[in-house]
């Protein structure tokens, strides 16, 4: 059997569904592979940040921060309650609900676009002015695709350490985590990144002694320090024991729990019992059984090579989210998949690759975007920055959310924003101004001048920019 498409795409995550639907838009004949299944066998398109990670974890997350918040915070509102108890089996349940109801709702989108679903591994056949693809499905059966262009959104999986072999039951990675029947009496979480303070904060909330043990000597390198800093004494007085410049030496699991030996930042060695581990040490990209080299794709680095438009080395074939070079987050696998669409389409669309946000689903979030303090001393940027507390915030104040601040950082001479770095509970929703500014090549003044509706916690990103030329109104 074969069919030929103006366009297949492999991979039916962020990146891979949103290029399908806007491939289709611009009246390309468009189709999507996915190996992925539902536990009914049935294709489940939206890759693993739908099916088991940033939506099921963010479920989660909400869910063990209202318990959180009605077993230690509700009195301060004047609203007492007793004997408040979670029942993880209908958290779990939601979560389900929750990812279920949106890849139904991918479901929709594809017929709705006329976009063709086809369930099973992608292998390539052969590149050219037609690009054949045979797709296996589960049950054995294969078929041949035939497209004009090919667009791989293969996506990533999580990394493995040799210290740590998981055994899916005790010592599991994400996904695994996700999915705790019972909350564990002791959590080891090795990595402090992303994934591992999202799901250590989960399980903390509801109950579970954690210690997260990550190997590099400073708490999230990637932010901006003092963000780090001001997070880490945060996350430490919410009860999350966190060991930077600890290393995993090796691991045993039984049916007791599991066994950790590690060394802390000084040499010390430590022995550690844990009912449950979870390593979430970040991940690597997925080409496995693609056959990429085989057809004379350029890879580096397990990634596949691609320019500064997600073209291969072949002209009519790309590549996007977390298979290629730079961040691996689902918002930047949508733009490139949009981006690569429109490319097809023969548009000129760009992706600003210096305006990608990140955030956090702690509590409170953690967001930025553009260049860090650190890394414009490092380049010899004069820069000018300004910082604003939640503390001094009315709207703040009244939701008893005054953790963390908004930090701005400019450039000295232009005024022009580099840098957006937010501590604070609607760091994810206030990102979006900071990279709105960016995008637009804003300044501080701009923001500074700009009204900003009172009371409300975005008042803190105004006074931010205020502060950068020392007028902040409220501090």
């Amino acid at each position: 059997m074969s069919e030929n498409y103006d366009v297949l795409v492999v991979g039916g995550g962020p990146g891979g569904y949103v290029a399908a639907i806007r491939a289709a838009q611009l009246g390309l004949k468009t189709a999507c592979a996915d190996m992925r299944k539902n536990k009914r066998g049935k294709p489940a398109f939206g890759g693993t940040c739908l099916n088991v990670g940033c939506i099921p974890s963010k479920a989660l997350l909400e869910s063990s921060y209202n318990y959180a918040r009605a077993s230690h915070h509700f009195a301060e509102h004047g609203v007492m309650v007793s004997g408040v108890k979670a029942n993880l089996a209908t958290m779990q349940t939601r979560k389900e609900k929750v990812v279920e109801t949106l890849v139904g709702g991918i479901d929709g989108l594809f017929k709705k676009n006329k976009i063709t679903p086809i369930g099973g591994k992608a292998r390539l056949l052969s590149l050219g002015d037609e690009c054949v693809v045979e797709v296996e499905s589960g049950d054995g059966k294969k078929s041949e695709i035939r497209a004009r262009h090919l667009i791989l959104a293969t996506g990533s999986v999580p990394r493995d350490i040799p210290a740590a072999p998981l055994d899916g039951k005790n010592i599991v990675d994400s996904e695994g985590a996700l999915a705790f029947t019972s909350v564990p009496k002791k959590l080891g979480v090795v990595g402090a990144g992303v994934i591992g303070l999202e799901l250590g904060s989960v399980w903390s909330r509801l109950g579970a002694e954690v210690r997260v043990l990550e190997a590099l000597p400073e708490f999230l390198g990637a932010a901006d320090a003092e963000i780090a800093s001001a997070a880490l004494k945060i996350f430490k007085k919410q009860g999350l024991q966190i060991e930077t410049g600890a290393k995993v030496v090796s691991t045993n699991g039984s049916a007791k729990g599991v066994a950790v030996d590690w060394e802390d930042a000084k040499g010390a060695k430590h022995s550690e019992k844990f009912d449950k581990l979870i390593v979430a040490v970040g991940r690597v990209p997925y080409a496995e059984g693609l056959n990429a080299e085989g057809v004379g794709l350029e890879m580096e680095g397990g990634r596949i090579k691609v320019d500064g438009h997600c073209r291969t080395s072949r002209g009519n074939v790309y590549a996007i989210g977390d298979v290629v070079r730079g961040p691996m987050l689902a918002h930047k696998a949508e733009d490139e998949g949009a981006m690569v669409a429109e490319l097809i389409a023969g548009q000129k669309p760009e992706v600003a690759y210096d305006c990608i946000p990140w955030v956090i689903y702690t509590h409170p979030e953690i967001a930025w975007a553009g260049k860090t303090e650190g890394e414009l001393k490092s380049a010899g940027v004069n820069y000018r920055k300004g910082s604003f507390p939640f503390l001094a915030n009315g709207r703040a104040r009244g939701l008893g959310e005054t953790d963390g601040m908004v930090k701005i950082l400019a450039d000295a001479e232009t005024d022009r924003i580099l840098g957006v770095h937010i501590l604070g509970s609607a760091a994810s929703e206030m990102i979006a101004e900071g990279v709105l500014a960016m995008e637009m090549m804003a300044s501080s003044e701009d923001i500074a001048r700009t009204c900003h509706a009172h009371p409300t916690l975005s008042e803190v990103f105004r006074e931010a920019a205020l502060a950068v030329d020392g007028r902040a109104i409220h501090m």
